[in-house]
């Protein structure tokens, strides 16, 4: 089996996300792999018409951008992937996912999954549907709950 070249890490804002690359450090060749680390900021969606819904400060997606590129620098300096890069996106998760792996051309995508069951699984599982829509490979990483 060939080496991927390509690998699309996309990880949430928790503690979890280190599994994920742990894993990739597994797949990713020093000098070989290119590893572009992803987080989706998902917008906010207020109903104004609810009388006690606050209103927004108006840079808040801004500054959870902000937040977002902070966690993902601080896991890439520390990953030890050697090529990498990082990307911050906007929008619904899967179809950034999507989108940014094709724009890069990545023949792996990573992700994280709870390995929820039945239910669950239907009404919604980011892994299983980045999975029915890419035409390159997709590693599920079973998320083991992390001990406080």
């Amino acid at each position: 089996m060939d080496a991927y070249k390509q690998i699309l890490l996309a990880v949430d804002l928790s503690v979890e996300a280190e599994q994920i690359i742990e894993r990739a450090r597994m797949f990713a060749r020093q000098g070989e792999t290119r590893v572009t680390l992803m987080h989706v900021v998902e917008p906010l969606v207020t109903e104004s018409s609810y009388d006690l819904v606050t209103s927004l400060p108006a840079d808040l997606e801004t500054t959870r951008q902000a937040q977002a590129e902070d966690f993902l620098q601080r896991k890439l300096d520390d990953s030890g992937l050697g090529l990498t890069s990082l990307r911050v996106t906007a929008g619904s998760i899967k179809a950034e996912i999507l989108r940014v792996a094709e724009e890069i051309g990545a023949d792996l995508i990573m992700l994280g999954t709870h390995g929820r069951h039945g239910v669950g699984l239907l009404l919604g599982s980011t892994a299983n549907s980045v999975l029915h829509g890419t035409p390159c490979d997709v590693l599920a990483v079973r998320i083991k709950p992390v001990e406080s």
